[in-house]
């Protein structure tokens, strides 16, 4: 491919596989692929990646089930079922991706956009590698050709011109996952415009984000008629500390921001890798909240290489979103410091599992047992999340404390905040419970050993990265179990720590 760095004057021309196109600003004068081998592909690529493909594939099946949650959420002819993603990162982005795909075709019955904020400036070395994605990929560079906004491209990787976040999110690119080309989706950057008249908005903020953005969402919904639905991607936790502490999850952030009754308020969460989902491995996930939402959205959701579920225990899941991000960053650490042996893997696996298994019996008189797309949440974001691409990096010297926890590229690591949360929260003396092996009342905290050490090197920072292996050497040589029994023999249920009366 080449093209010229430099022409005067209106007409430009540009060279695709040896075929030239000319351009004339504002928009493409003529297109000539002439009799290219790879035509057929990529006319098949580019359709299996417009809007709608899937529509196309599972006929009135997506039709059908768009229709029985109009039909539910009340919505007559004329009035299209309105869904707003709130938050462009890398699942928020491929999340309201995948519904665009499906039922973008549907327009006469459903509205899909994205919001972001405005203004975040592409550097010129992202521009570039964009660039060179683009060309990578013939049905993207097609598109952008027909478009008019290929020429857009090559003048900000010559830095003729500036890209912003907002503007290649149109164009189907997520600032956090520059490889993976998307659908394009409709981005407002008017959060007011964004979601006045939303039907389903889709919370794809980090937690440290959520109550800030739906305080403001709360002021557009004071004359609202209808109350919405939401669907929370967010996994991370705060605490409120005090007399009663504490933990305040992104649902009840939502709810108390807006006013919107927590049985309007879902959380989804599953074992899922943003640009593996979007190219299609299988994965599945669960919806969790009120049944008269859950079943129908579960259902709404589904496609066939993501199989949503649908779970009535919100607490459990909501809360171990955000526990897995703690212990993901010391899985990281683990593994990089091991040489990835996965001998210190799975022994690393085992307490922290025991660790988050305890810290739900306080959150839930009878919580979801960690198993089937809970623990395989865990284990993947243990494998592969961002937070274990952070505690690996930090433990080979590759990033330090000092740069915060907004990686550029990654987008927020979630896990140094909730490290924070939990381990401040189970702290407090008012939540004692007995340690039946020394006999005596202790803080929760006393029993989650790699929660105390993560604590240690990321917040106060009196330990170095590899203490986290001191850890796992547990001089009481108790099997995990143990910690797991005393979690489920004892009363450690307390109803406070979410705002619920005992």
């Amino acid at each position: 491919m080449r093209f010229p760095t430099k022409i005067s004057g209106y007409t430009r021309s540009l060279v695709v596989n040896n075929h030239r196109h000319l351009y004339c600003k504002p928009c493409a004068l003529s297109l000539s692929f002439g009799t290219n081998t790879n035509q057929s592909k990529m006319n098949h690529t580019e359709n299996s990646n417009s809007n709608g493909s899937l529509h196309n594939v599972n006929g009135g099946g997506l039709e059908l089930k768009l229709d029985e949650l109009r039909q539910l959420m009340g919505k007559v002819d004329g009035d299209p079922l309105r869904i707003v993603g709130v938050g462009a990162g890398a699942w928020g982005s491929v999340f309201t991706a995948m519904l665009q795909e499906a039922y973008g075709s549907l327009r006469e019955k459903v509205l899909i956009r994205i919001w972001r904020r405005p203004g975040r400036m592409v550097d010129k070395a992202t521009a570039q590698h964009l660039f060179e994605v683009i060309n990578s990929r013939e049905d993207v560079l097609r598109r952008l050709i027909r478009r008019c906004a290929y020429l857009k491209y090559v003048e900000a990787r010559l830095g003729d011109r500036f890209l912003y976040a907002d503007e290649i999110l149109k164009d189907g690119f997520c600032l956090n996952m520059i490889d993976t080309p998307l659908c394009p989706l409709k981005v407002v950057t008017n959060l007011q415009e964004a979601v006045w008249d939303a039907d389903i908005v889709i919370n794809g903020l980090p937690s440290t984000e959520t109550s800030e953005v739906f305080e403001e969402i709360s002021k557009y919904w004071k004359e609202r008629i209808t109350v919405p639905v939401i669907i929370s991607l967010a996994k991370g936790v705060e605490a409120e500390l005090g007399s009663e502490p504490r933990i305040i999850t992104p649902t009840l952030m939502i709810n108390r921001a807006t006013g919107v009754p927590i049985e309007n308020i879902l959380y989804l969460g599953g074992p899922n890798i943003a640009s593996e989902i979007y190219n299609k491995e299988y994965a599945n996930a669960r919806i969790c909240g009120a049944e008269k939402w859950r079943k129908p959205l579960a259902k709404f959701l589904r496609q066939p290489h993501f199989i949503v579920w649908d779970n009535g225990d919100l607490v459990t899941h909501e809360v171990m979103g955000g526990l897995k991000n703690v212990y993901a960053i010391g899985a990281g650490m683990v593994a990089a410091l091991t040489n990835e042996s996965a001998t210190s893997k799975s022994v690393y696996f085992a307490h922290c599992t025991s660790e988050m298994i305890f810290i739900t019996h306080l959150l839930a008189e009878e919580p979801e047992k960690l198993a089937g797309p809970l623990l395989a949440d865990t284990y993947v974001t243990l494998l592969k999340g961002r937070n274990a691409w952070y505690g690996q990096k930090l433990a080979k010297g590759e990033l330090s404390l000092e740069m915060g926890d907004s990686i550029k590229g990654k987008g927020m690591i979630q896990g140094i905040s909730a490290v924070k949360a939990f381990y401040e929260l189970l702290s407090q003396s008012s939540l004692n419970v007995l340690n039946p092996e020394e006999n005596k009342h202790v803080a929760p905290v006393e029993l989650c050993p790699i929660l105390k050490m993560l604590y240690r090197i990321l917040i106060t920072r009196e330990s170095p990265v590899q203490a986290i292996l001191q850890a796992l050497r547990d001089e009481t040589m108790n099997d995990p179990r143990d910690r797991i029994e005393i979690a489920q023999s004892q009363v450690f249920y307390r109803p406070s720590l979410l705002g619920q009366n005992p």
